[in-house]
């Protein structure tokens, strides 16, 4: 017994240096991340104040993103010298293509995707006619652990890559198939090219009967509730910004569903500001488009936090 106590402790210390690869930044760290903020407006200063809306990132449990992936962060500096894209004049819009089938049955709606993400980004969203997968010559394989169908991402991304349109800012794909983003990977949710302004995620794996379970009454409003949090999330990545490790914030990586669903979907501190820096936007109109898009989908805790985020942008 002491040796099977002995190697399980001695596991354990392993298991909690490995962890410990990762540091959560300190409040020091955090507002030096969001830069300084004394050359803007007064309502900026109040829109990227590291105030009560926002939380530290989690610690990281083991199989969780940062326990596996601990990433150095990116800083707003960090973000402005990386020189990324921003819309201009001729390429303003954002395009999403339908990747395959939607059955109405466990599909999110795709109107509703479009009305989130011109929320968010204050940008122009227009939906394009579905391709065909078969047609569109892509690599597929069966998983081996769970045997459903799966799509190569690099595929879809090189696809997108030759497809974009002139007027685009960016070009997402989207699809109810399951995606992998190497032979050696299970499963991605999405993925995203910062320099192409392409990328593609899918929502196979938000209808619980990808994992046998059975749809509950509101599976439809859960399903758009996930799907709307990873469009933005991988929409994101196509403005240049890379997850987060400041605050808990819609750009924090994800390992799995839990994982992705314990995510807010606000933009944190850092993120929002570098959004605005590429986008330019109201912040106090994004705020309002938001909280009138999370009332009519009933996203009771998005709307709330949206209206606490707005009267604290009006009292100082």
């Amino acid at each position: 017994m002491k040796g099977i106590f002995f190697i399980v402790s001695f596991l354990w210390i392993i298991a909690v240096c490995f962890a410990m690869n990762f540091k959560q930044p300190g409040e020091k760290e955090r507002l030096k991340a969001i830069g300084l903020l004394s050359e803007l407006s007064e309502t900026l200063k109040r829109a990227f104040r590291a105030d009560s809306d926002f939380e530290p990132v989690p610690i990281p449990a083991p199989g969780d993103w940062l326990y596996e992936h601990p990433e150095s962060g990116q800083t707003f500096i960090d973000f402005v010298n990386s020189n990324p894209n921003k819309p201009d004049k001729k390429r303003k819009r954002i395009y999403l293509q339908p990747l395959g089938d939607f059955p109405r049955e466990r599909s999110p709606s795709l109107e509703k995707l479009k009305d989130y993400a011109s929320a968010y980004f204050s940008l122009e969203v227009e939906i394009l006619p579905p391709l065909d997968i078969k047609e569109s010559m892509l690599t597929t394989r069966i998983n081996p652990y769970i045997g459903t169908r799966q799509i190569l991402t690099t595929d879809i991304l090189n696809l997108l890559i030759k497809s974009l349109p002139e007027r685009a800012y960016c070009l997402m794909a989207i699809t109810m198939e399951d995606l992998y983003p190497h032979p050696s990977w299970n499963f991605v949710f999405g993925q995203a090219s910062l320099a192409g302004r392409v990328g593609v995620y899918s929502f196979a794996r938000y209808d619980p009967v990808f994992y046998g379970e059975e749809r509950g009454k509101n599976y439809k409003k859960i399903m758009l509730w996930r799907s709307c949090k990873v469009l933005v999330h991988e929409i994101g990545h196509m403005f240049g910004i890379e997850h987060c490790i400041f605050y808990g914030c819609v750009m924090n990586g994800s390992n799995h569903l839990k994982e992705s669903d314990a995510r807010p979907h606000h933009l944190c501190p850092v993120d929002l500001r570098k959004l605005h820096y590429s986008v330019g936007f109201d912040v106090i109109q994004r705020y309002r488009e938001l909280q009138g898009f999370y009332e009519e989908c009933g996203f009771g805790e998005e709307e709330e936090w949206v209206r606490r985020r707005l009267k604290n942008l009006y009292t100082d």
